[in-house]
Formats: structure tokens, sequence, C-alpha cells
């Protein structure tokens, strides 16, 4: 299966692994790319567990992600600029606008992420976004 963050790369070669374990991941981009093949593939329990403890959304808003995540139709991702965010980096940045198809209307959802590492491994902090 191709992975939803990067058709022309295995699923199992990419997102899987930081899906399988979180540890992998390497860079705040692969964190990033990582949460948007979950935002596609329906899996709430890992956008939790990828989300900063402080600003992790609580069960009433996780149960809205996840009807609004199975609502739409993820189309593609488009990573625009990446700062910080390496290896041996603790805080990164990343934009990128996320394309998807709901109600027969194209949306795109631009965001600015901010990322740190939390007990070992990258996490979403929080972000800028908007709809275009």
């Amino acid at each position: 299966m191709p992975c939803p963050c990067n058709p022309q790369v295995n699923y199992s070669d990419c997102c899987k692994k930081a899906h399988t374990d979180i540890r992998s991941v390497a860079t705040a981009e692969a964190l990033m790319r990582s949460r948007y093949s979950a935002f596609v593939l329906g899996d709430i329990d890992y956008l939790q567990k990828s989300h900063h403890s402080t600003t992790r959304p609580n069960k009433i808003e996780k149960h809205r992600i996840k009807a609004w995540a199975k609502a739409v139709n993820w189309l593609k991702l488009e990573v625009l600029y990446t700062s910080g965010g390496s290896e041996t980096d603790s805080t990164g940045t990343v934009e990128f606008k996320a394309y998807y198809m709901e109600n027969g209307q194209m949306g795109v959802i631009y965001e600015k992420s901010n990322f740190s590492k939390e007990n070992g491994h990258w996490v979403y902090v929080d972000g800028v976004h908007r709809n275009l």
C-alpha cells in the first residue's frame, strides 16, 4: 500500500514504522508526515500519542477529530518548509498544506506546526492553521 504522506513510498517503509514505534521518528517533518498519515487512516490513538502532553486534546475533542478525519477524503500532503527539527534539535517547525474533499468540495488546510521532543521523542505541540 502506498504511504498517504508520499504515495511513491510504501506505507510499511514509511509511516507504519512511526505508527508502530513513535521513538523511531527521527525528525519533526517525519512526525508531521506520520500524523498526516494517521489522519488519513483514522488512527486517532497515534494522533493522541504523538501530541505533546500539555496540549493534547481531551476525550471530547478526540471524538470530534476522529469523526472529522473519517468524514473527509484526504488527497495529498505538500510540505512547504521546515526549520530545525533534525535528529539533534529539540524543537522544529514544519509548514504544510493538506488537501482533502468534503461534501464534494475540495479543501486545503495550511498549517505552520511546532514540534518538540518530549520523553525522548518528537511530538506535535501546536500550530497556526487556516482553511484555504
